[in-house]
Formats: C-alpha cells, sequence, structure tokens
C-alpha cells in the first residue's frame, strides 16, 4: 500500500472546489465510493510498483485507488477542467502519478511506456469500444498486460458473451480469440455521479497466445460477412467471401447454420483456411 504525503481531501471537494460538473459531451460519468473503487484497482492482482495506464480519470477516483496500491500511474486526461485537480494527487504522491493532457484516441500509449502496464481505467462511454478495438487489434503478444475497463453493462455482455447467445457479436469474436474476457463485476447505474441511464459493468482481459497462421484482417472479413446478415445461413451470409464457404465444407461447419451459433474456435479455424 502507498499512502499520500498529504491529507487528500473527500473527491466531492476537489470537484466542488474545481467545479468539476461531468460533462455529457466527453461522456463522463464520476464515481465517488472509495471501497468500490478499491475493488476495481485491485482486479487486475497486486500493482505495487507496476505501470498502469488509464484514461479519463477525470477528477481522480479510481487514480486515487491505484495510486493506493503502489502502481505507478500514467493518466490520460482530456478535459483541461480536470488537469489542476489532477496536480494535487502528483503532488501528494511524488514520481508515482505523470498526467498527460490530450486525447487518448490520438495518444501512441504505447510509446509512453518502456514495460508492459496494465490498462485501467472507467472509460469515458463514447470512446471505450474503439480504444478497446485498439488494444486488441494490435500486434500480438500485445504492449499491454491486461485490460480492465468500465463499460455499459450491454457493451460489457457484448465482450464475454459466449456463443449462441443474443448478446453474441463481432465485439466477442474479436475479444476472445486471442484474450481470456471476463466480467469482473457489475456496476449499479447509482454508484455514478450523475447516474446514467443504463447500469455498467468491469471487464477483465487477459492475453492469451495468438493462433497461430491466422490474419486478423481475415477474421474480420469473415465475421463482418456473418454478423451482417446474422439471420441468414452462413451459405448465404458469406457467399461474398472468397474460398469461405469451401472452407466451411473443409472444416466440417454446417453451411445452414447461423453466425450466432459459431464459436470464436470456428471462427478461428475458417479465418486460418483464408489467411
Amino acid at each position: 500500500m502507498n499512502t499520500p504525503t498529504v491529507d487528500l481531501p473527500p473527491l466531492r471537494d476537489v470537484i466542488a472546489r474545481f467545479g468539476l460538473n461531468a460533462s455529457k459531451a466527453l461522456g463522463q460519468n464520476f464515481l465517488f465510493d472509495a471501497q468500490l473503487l478499491a475493488r476495481i484497482a485491485r482486479i487486475p492482482g497486486d500493482l505495487n510498483d507496476q505501470e498502469v495506464l488509464e484514461i479519463g480519470p477525470g477528477p481522480g477516483g479510481l487514480t486515487r485507488a491505484l495510486l493506493a496500491t503502489g502502481a505507478r500511474v500514467t493518466a490520460i486526461e482530456r478535459d483541461r477542467r480536470c488537469i489542476p485537480a489532477l496536480a494535487e494527487l502528483e503532488r501528494a504522491y511524488p514520481g508515482k502519478l505523470r498526467v498527460i493532457e490530450g486525447d487518448a484516441t490520438e495518444i501512441d500509449a504505447q510509446a509512453l511506456f518502456e514495460g508492459k502496464p496494465h490498462i485501467v481505467s472507467n472509460l469515458p462511454y463514447n470512446v471505450g469500444t474503439p480504444l478497446l478495438v485498439g488494444w486488441l487489434s494490435a500486434e500480438w503478444q500485445p504492449w499491454w498486460q491486461s485490460l480492465t475497463l468500465m463499460f455499459q453493462r450491454e457493451v460489457a455482455d457484448r465482450i464475454v458473451a459466449a456463443s449462441a447467445s443474443e448478446a453474441y457479436g463481432r465485439l466477442a469474436v474479436l475479444s476472445q480469440w486471442r484474450s481470456t474476457a471476463k466480467l469482473a463485476m457489475p456496476v449499479h447505474r447509482s454508484a455514478f455521479t450523475p447516474p446514467p441511464k443504463v447500469m455498467s459493468a468491469v471487464v477483465h482481459l487477459t492475453p492469451s497466445e495468438e493462433p497461430a497462421g491466422v490474419r486478423l484482417n481475415v477474421l474480420e472479413r469473415i465475421t463482418a460477412a456473418a454478423f451482417g446478415q446474422r439471420r441468414k445461413m452462413l451459405r448465404q451470409s458469406l457467399r461474398s467471401v472468397p474460398g469461405a464457404l469451401e472452407a466451411l465444407e473443409a472444416e466440417g461447419i454446417d453451411p445452414t447454420r447461423r453466425a450466432e451459433t459459431v464459436s470464436v474456435a470456428e471462427f478461428v479455424v475458417v479465418a486460418r483456411r483464408l489467411s
């Protein structure tokens, strides 16, 4: 555990002092519950002296919890209003917090680290999915150790969905073809200020070995075609992908099935045939 060099004021006081009302345009919803934030910070495991990347720290609620674990945190914040509040945290934890003002979708986060950081974030809702897709589409093994991310519950369910479930689709295949994805904890809407209209959940992803002989762009092309017409049989939805129907036959996959019944492993073997 790491303790600050000064007593930190309650987060609500910090928000009031700096006038940090959550911005709807930036997809902000703040968490104040210190126990809840501490639970989120523990999901990746022991973070003492580990590098951590946090996207969208806002006034620094989760940042405080991460610093308390002994982590060395790099926080990227787009909202200029939050920078003075985060600067106070930098002074309270000398050498443990680095704040970078900017848009996380435009910053090369990988270049900020010498080692492999854990990424832990209560992601702004409007950039969460694009950031995740970018992290999962990078070179493998990835430049990060794990992802611990807050999403709207609907998005979280899509990430961890099993085949034949209503939430199963392209995002599940992308997340699971070379990662282990699990729903780490649900978070009720009432935990946020202001409360969003939907429930949330934290998802934890850890990298697994990349299946040999499979190109991501091929897998993406197959899943785009299959789930783009998910109510149609594979023999119809995959007709536009050259060689796909032959690959189904070679792998013994019934072409009368629909996309939502095809497991991640089955999509992978078809993609390997076409790669």
